[in-house]
């Protein structure tokens, strides 16, 4: 009887509906996350996150698609230019809406609750698990290649080896926030030595005249605008991250100086090393034997580095890993904002009491990937990930536009010209529609019906607030199990 009283009067053990707003407990001490990425954490966490597998890999489809070496350069720099304008313009919003979660936060501020909610349920559920089931299948390919030389690799052993990648990633993020920017530092510089390496032999072999790739280089190239979209889908896959900072704003020292700082640093020098680093692979191959390569960085390592072409292997590894934990670190704070606001279950929206890290919403994102890792049936979904990333994205771009228009009053460090923000809104209209007018699936069609599925979770649960009390059970177990409770949400 004394020890139920005791578990009614502690908030950790409180068996009342558990919402983390600011009344939650006055006169306690509040639980937040802590402050702890500065401006080279948040650089490594955008450009760790931007360098995984796709600057390895996309390449040739680039060149396949736009049909020359000249125009394939062109996509990348109008990518890098794209996402630099994307996160500049997301640098202001941040500075606006000084909280974490993204363009989820932002949707919910400035649209309601509704399209914010059709959002965190489409990214909670499907787009990041998917995203980091992708990135760790391909940290597993890369990592054990070297044990089957000659053959590819049972499936059993890359998809056991991606799980694991998932679960380290989880020990990481859970015991501590330090840590994990500190794997992400550690590995961010690992792969811009990895990309430099590169960069360094292609600069080698244009001294010594390889440069046939280039002359005529723009001879062929494709007009079509489908075919120009999906080139732009390849190349910003490569670029997708950009926006990670934003996911984490309530975490940062100073965000109105460091989330602006980290994103005129971080792209912009991502952008020039993706850009070297083609122009390598064209002065070590030509565009036929780029096109007909199944991994352009392994066979620019055969070339150029002979008995050393295991460290590209190693170096791709090493890259994917540290793209997961950066896509892991913001994927599980998205789903703590969210649940925070009232759009996921109470548990998510946790922290630990002595750790201050969102583990129950990093737990189930966690989950959430190695069921798709297990089912294997994601790869369709993954390849229209960005058509869905974008047609968030020039949501929330709108946003910014109507807060620049209508409330230009409100207070901002920082100030994007509004030209950027138009820019990136059209290019967002034409990355959306270009591949469905010029070659429609049905694959988009499903990813649709998926999104307003939501609606079915949405009314009962948020706008009718039904919640069962067999749920508040669950959620009290799920405390004491994991040693949580609920958070404040940052007083700015």
């Amino acid at each position: 009887s004394t020890m139920r009283e005791r578990k009614m009067r502690d908030p950790l053990h409180s068996t009342e509906p558990l919402h983390s707003s600011t009344d939650l407990s006055e006169g306690k001490e509040k639980l937040r996350l802590k402050q702890e990425v500065g401006l080279i954490s948040g650089m490594s966490l955008i450009a760790g996150t931007m360098i995984g597998s796709g600057i390895f890999m996309s390449p040739e489809w680039v060149l396949h698609h736009m049909g020359n070496p000249a125009s394939s350069l062109l996509i990348w720099a109008a990518c890098g230019l794209l996402a630099t304008f994307g996160a500049l313009s997301y640098a202001e919003l941040g500075t606006i809406i000084k909280e974490s979660g993204g363009e989820y936060i932002y949707i919910l501020r400035i649209f309601g609750s509704f399209p914010a909610f059709l959002f965190a349920y489409t990214s909670v559920i499907l787009v990041r698990p998917a995203s980091l089931a992708a990135v760790s299948l391909s940290f597993a390919e890369y990592a054990i290649a070297p044990f089957y030389p000659g053959c590819s690799s049972p499936q059993v052993a890359v998809k056991c080896t991606a799980a694991a990648c998932i679960l380290i990633l989880t020990i990481i993020n859970c015991l501590n926030v330090r840590l994990a920017t500190s794997v992400m530092n550690i590995f961010t510089a690992a792969k811009l030595l990895a990309l430099l390496v590169i960069v360094v032999g292609g600069l080698v072999l244009l001294a010594k005249g390889q440069t046939q790739s280039f002359q005529n280089g723009f001879q062929g190239t494709t007009a079509g605008i489908g075919a120009v979209g999906v080139a732009f889908y390849q190349g910003l896959w490569s670029y997708d991250g950009w926006n990670n900072l934003n996911y984490v704003t309530e975490e940062l020292k100073k965000p109105e100086v460091t989330l602006p700082r980290a994103v005129m640093i971080a792209i912009p020098l991502v952008t020039c090393l993706y850009l070297l680093v083609n122009v390598s692979y064209l002065a070590a191959m030509t565009p036929s034997e780029l096109l007909s390569s199944g991994a352009v960085a392994i066979t620019w390592g055969d070339k150029v580095l002979g008995s050393w072409a295991w460290l590209i292997s190693l170096s791709v590894a090493l890259s994917t890993f540290g793209s997961s934990n950066g896509t892991f670190f913001s994927g599980g704070r998205m789903c703590y904002i969210a649940a925070r606001e009232g759009h996921m279950p109470d548990i998510l929206s946790m922290a630990h009491v002595r750790r201050l890290t969102p583990s129950p919403a990093l737990l189930f994102t966690s989950v959430m990937s190695l069921i798709m890792i297990i089912s294997g049936n994601f790869t369709s979904i993954v390849n229209f990930f960005s058509f869905m990333a974008w047609l968030f994205y020039g949501m929330t771009i709108s946003g910014l536009l109507y807060l620049k228009i209508k409330k230009p009053e409100l207070p901002r460090s920082y100030k994007v010209p509004i030209i950027i923000p138009i820019i990136v809104l059209m290019a967002a209209v034409y990355l959306v529609l270009a591949p469905i007018i010029d070659q429609p699936q049905i694959e988009i069609l499903y990813i649709v019906l998926f999104i307003f599925s939501g609606i079915i979770f949405y009314f009962p649960l948020v706008h009718f607030k039904y919640h069962p009390h067999f749920l508040q059970r669950v959620t009290l177990h799920l405390q004491l199990l994991l040693e949580v409770a609920p958070t404040t949400r940052d007083a700015n």
